[in-house]
C-alpha cells in the first residue's frame, strides 16, 4: 500500500512540474510573438495651420474649395464681387485725369514775355548805338531799361505762381493716385488664395454667402512637413540638442510602423506639469519639456497620429 500511494504522489508532482513548464512555454512564445519596441518618447503629430481670413467684404461669388483637397500657394481658389471697387477706381482714374488737365505747360505760358524781353534788349542795343552817335537821348535808353526790368519781374511773378500751381495740382493728383493704390489693395485682396501649400482642413463659408473682413474664410495645414509632439524628462534633456537628427517612427497600429528621419526643430524653455513645491528627487524627475521634431512627410503620416522618437 505505501509503495503505490507513493508511486502515485510521484506521479502527481511529475505532472505538476510538467503543467508548470507548458504554461511557463506558453508565456515566452507569446512573449516572444509580440515585437518589444524600444522609444524614448511618444507624442502625437502635428502641423503648421493657419486659419485664411476675409481681407474684403462682399459677397462671395465663386470658391472652389473642398476640405482635404492640397492647394497650392497664391494659386486664386475664389473671388469676392469687385463690382463697387472697380467702379469707384474708374471714378477716380477719371478724377485723376480731369486734373492733370489743369496742369500749366509753364514753358508756352511765359514764352510771350521772354519773347518781349530779348525784344527790349535788342531794342536797348540799337538805341545805345543812337546814343553814341547822337541819334537818340539818355531818356529814351532809360525807357527802354525800365521797361526790360519790369517785364523780368513779371516773369519771375508769373514763373512763381506758375510753379504754385503745378505744385498744387501735383498734390491732388498724387492724393488721387494714393486713393487709386488703395482700391487696387482692396480688389486684390478680393481674391482668395492661400498663403501656403497645403491641405483644406476645414471650410467656413460656401459660395452666395456674404464676407466679411477679418471673417475666417478656410483652414489649410502644410501637411509636407509635420512635426512630432514629444515630451522629454529632465534627465533626458542632456541629450538632445536643436538641430540634432533623430530617429521617427509614425505608428499605424498592430505593429505596423514606419520610419523617418527627423530633426529637433524646438525645445520648450519651460517645463510643464511642475509641482508647485518640488520635495523629493522623484518629483524633479516628473519634470517634462516639450519638443518638436520636424519630419519630410510621404503622404503616409497624418495629422494627430501616434509618433515614437528615439535619439
Amino acid at each position: 500500500m505505501k509503495t503505490k500511494r507513493g508511486k502515485a504522489g510521484h506521479t502527481r508532482r511529475q505532472n505538476r512540474i510538467l503543467w508548470i513548464l507548458v504554461c511557463c512555454s506558453g508565456i515566452i512564445f507569446s512573449s516572444c510573438g509580440k515585437k518589444q519596441h524600444y522609444f524614448d518618447a511618444t507624442g502625437t503629430f502635428e502641423a503648421t495651420e493657419i486659419t485664411v481670413s476675409s481681407e474684403s467684404s462682399g459677397r462671395i461669388l465663386s470658391f472652389d474649395i473642398s476640405e482635404g483637397r492640397e492647394i497650392t500657394a497664391g494659386d486664386r481658389i475664389g473671388i469676392i464681387d469687385t463690382v463697387q471697387l472697380y467702379l469707384t477706381k474708374m471714378q477716380l482714374l477719371k478724377n485723376v485725369s480731369s486734373v492733370r488737365s489743369n496742369r500749366p505747360d509753364i514753358g508756352k505760358q511765359i514764352a510771350a514775355l521772354k519773347e518781349q524781353i530779348a525784344k527790349q534788349k535788342t531794342e536797348r542795343v540799337r538805341v545805345e548805338n543812337l546814343l553814341r552817335a547822337d541819334a537818340a537821348t539818355q531818356k529814351q535808353l532809360d525807357d527802354i531799361t525800365s521797361a526790360i526790368a519790369v517785364l523780368g519781374n513779371q516773369l519771375e511773378a508769373l514763373q512763381s505762381s506758375l510753379r504754385n500751381n503745378v505744385s498744387s495740382i501735383d498734390a491732388q493728383s498724387s492724393a488721387i493716385e494714393i486713393q487709386i493704390a488703395q482700391i487696387e489693395d482692396k480688389l486684390a485682396g478680393c481674391v482668395i488664395s492661400s498663403p501656403i501649400t497645403g491641405v483644406v482642413l476645414a471650410k467656413y463659408t460656401e459660395a452666395g454667402e456674404f464676407a466679411v473682413t477679418s471673417k475666417p474664410l478656410f483652414k489649410v495645414a502644410d501637411t509636407k512637413r509635420l512635426f512630432l509632439r514629444a515630451y522629454l524628462t529632465l534627465p533626458q534633456l542632456k541629450d538632445v540638442k536643436l538641430g540634432q537628427q533623430v530617429k521617427v517612427f509614425a505608428d499605424f497600429g498592430d505593429d505596423n510602423r514606419r520610419e523617418y528621419k527627423g530633426v529637433i526643430s524646438w525645445i520648450s524653455e519651460k517645463s510643464e506639469f511642475t509641482p508647485k513645491s518640488i520635495q523629493t528627487k522623484d518629483d524633479r524627475e516628473n519634470l517634462v519639456y516639450a519638443v518638436k521634431v520636424a519630419i519630410e512627410n510621404d503622404g503616409y503620416v497624418k495629422i494627430g497620429m501616434y509618433g515614437e522618437l528615439v535619439f
